[in-house]
């Protein structure tokens, strides 16, 4: 089936909606008007009520639609004078495409290219052109394997699928927003969810249709072998920037330390792990199809690529980023504009992952000196106390208290860690060491003259009672004071934290109720109000309104660690008790018609407070 056809089926799909809404109203408006002439009484009110209440939702969400008003474009600005091999570039394959080329060329931080088309009258009529171009992809591809991206880009202008993503993106506004007006639990909310689906189904399959036909001009314009390259590469590039933010851009965000060069560094991440890369590139995993997809899986378009006419184009191997005017001055501009750094402080490479890996490696650290505080009854602990609790045969009641819900095993490896972390800090204190940089693996802990401190095997002979003297004296040999660090926070806070589930509305004693989020380190209580409605979305709300270590400072954070007993004193709906150290008792109960994230969240809250059941006195 052709794009137009599909195209005109999603069109008259989404008019379909708008009838749809219309005739819901007309029969349950012309159903009140008889109720009420042949029954009249408390079931024509409500149905009186239900017609008025949909009316108006459905209305107010068209409304929403119809004064929507664009966003500010994302990205930094290029003018001509700055990029004038990228403006020449889009240009020419514009030429090529049979289009108009962009009126504006933005780049952005991510691994990505893409048009996008300020439309008129709903996406019927054509406006303003913005391409977007990924500084990574700049930075990893050469200019015949970015030639065949933009090529596929503009060839998204041609086919017109730009306007049609615009009316498309209006049906999906349209329908959430009216699903969300009338209630997505409502007879209404039902029916409409049930049309959506079709709707979103039929929306896909012309949104991967568009692709296919892109990928032919990529092929026509850049050729075939670099149209191919390009494809293969993207998911490598795409997991390697993924990777570079992860384990070095934001090794310090919790600490308000960010990289001077974050793009600079990518390219070094780049030829650091090449081999790792290509081995990636190599081996790519199998994509699973699904008709939910809005792109089809790339071995598929690779195949549908091998088998187009290759139009001999010869490949321009120079590095893409020739094509701007300044690559490191954009960088830094689009590192001010996009990254979100305005209140972190900028180190080098070196001494970010330094100072990062210290601050998360305290935070770590102090869990396991307040454990080690409780296991003794002293209001602080440090290296020495660890030191002293292991030497004792503590180490399995430290690996439980530090990693509770773990087996064994699994806690003994966890105390080892953070044993080894806290001899980095004494070293790192003391002068006796820091965490070195590295592009081609992780940091490692190295002496000032650069030879490796081994941290780890100190650590490790540390948790068995009868080699802690011998750690002892390897610490005195390096010249690390064990008194050198200590425990900096008394209480334990929610960085770092994972967000793994959430019960909205549950009960507190006087007459309290609580949205309690469930991290993977203790539960988040946010006031609520005592009406049911609306909980998962409230939940939603709550967690896009701010990270989860500023909520915790926000409201009330009950970390694990805090915990000395707990009851599951009935399953559903859940209700549990929580006894602290500090001898404070919380208890919750989950409502009957409370809401949350997931089905299976009160089986989540059971399971992080399965450690500490004592006794348990649960009922269904």
């Amino acid at each position: 089936m052709k794009t137009t056809i599909r195209a005109a089926i999603s069109v008259a799909l989404l008019a379909g909606f708008y009838l749809l809404a219309v005739g819901l109203i007309a029969g349950l408006g012309w159903l009140t008007v008889w109720l009420w002439s042949e029954h009249p009484g408390a079931a024509a009110g409500k149905l009186a009520f239900l017609t008025i209440a949909i009316a108006v939702g459905i209305v107010v969400a068209f409304w929403k639609i119809l004064t929507a008003k664009p966003g500010e474009p994302e990205g930094l600005p290029l003018a001509p004078h700055e990029a004038r091999g990228l403006w020449d570039t889009a240009h020419e394959l514009a030429h090529q495409v049979g289009t108009r080329a962009p009126d504006e060329i933005r780049l952005i931080p991510d691994v990505n290219a893409a048009v996008a088309e300020q439309t008129r009258l709903l996406g019927l009529a054509g406006g303003r052109r913005i391409m977007y171009v990924g500084l990574p992809l700049l930075q990893a591809f050469t200019v015949a394997q970015l030639r065949s991206v933009l090529a596929h880009e503009l060839g998204h202008y041609s086919g017109s699928h730009t306007k049609l993503g615009a009316l498309a993106h209006r049906g999906r506004m349209a329908i959430v927003q009216t699903i969300v007006q009338v209630g997505p639990s409502s007879i209404a909310g039902f029916v409409f969810r049930t049309y959506a689906r079709l709707y979103i189904l039929v929306e896909q399959a012309v949104s991967r249709r568009m692709e296919y036909e892109a990928d032919e001009f990529s092929v026509r314009v850049a050729g075939r072998a670099a149209a191919v390259s390009s494809m293969r590469d993207l998911a490598v590039v795409d997991t390697a920037w993924n990777f570079f933010v992860g384990r070095y851009v934001t090794i310090g965000w919790d600490a308000k330390l960010a990289p001077r060069d974050v793009f600079g560094g990518f390219a070094l991440l780049l030829r650091g792990r090449s081999g790792e890369l290509a081995e990636l590139r190599d081996n790519a995993p199998e994509e699973k199809k699904s008709r939910w997809d809005s792109h089809p899986p790339i071995a598929d378009r690779i195949r549908a690529m091998q088998a187009m006419p290759d139009p001999g184009v010869p490949a321009d191997e120079r590095p893409a980023a020739v094509l701007l005017g300044d690559p490191a001055m954009l960088a830094q501009r689009l590192q001010r504009a996009a990254m979100n750094i305005e209140d972190k402080t900028l180190l080098p490479w070196d001494e970010l992952t330094d100072a990062g890996i210290a601050a998360g490696a305290q935070r770590d650290v102090d869990a396991l000196f307040r454990a080690a505080a409780r296991l003794a009854g002293t209001p602080q602990g440090d290296l020495g106390l660890v030191l002293h609790i292991l030497e004792q045969g503590g180490a399995a009641d430290l690996g439980r208290a530090v990693a509770p819900h773990s087996d064994p095993p699994e806690q003994r490896e966890l105390l080892v860690d953070r044993v080894d972390s806290a001899i980095g800090l004494a070293a790192r204190s003391g002068g006796a060491g820091r965490w070195k940089h590295s592009w081609t693996g992780g940091a490692t802990f190295a002496r000032p003259d650069g030879t490796a401190l081994p941290t780890m095997e100190i650590a490790r002979l540390a948790v068995a009672p009868e080699t802690v003297a011998e750690a002892r004296r390897r610490l005195a040999e390096f010249g690390v004071d064990v008194a050198a660090v200590r425990q900096q926070s008394a209480v334990a806070t929610a960085d770092g934290a994972e967000v793994i589930g959430g019960i909205a509305n549950m009960n507190a004693p006087g007459k309290q109720h609580f949205d309690v989020l469930l991290l993977n380190t203790g539960l988040l209580l946010v006031p609520g109000p005592k009406s049911t409605d609306h909980g998962k979305q409230r939940l939603v709300q709550i967690l896009r309104s701010a990270p989860v270590a500023q909520l915790a400072r926000q409201h009330r954070f009950v970390a694990y660690e805090d915990v000395r007993a707990a009851a599951v004193l009935k399953n559903v709906p859940i209700k549990v008790s929580l006894t602290l150290h500090s001898g404070e008792t919380i208890e919750l109960a989950e409502t009957w018609t409370g809401e949350s994230l997931d089905k299976n969240d009160r089986e989540l809250l059971a399971a992080a407070l399965n450690p500490y059941l004592a006794e348990t006195h649960a009922q269904s």
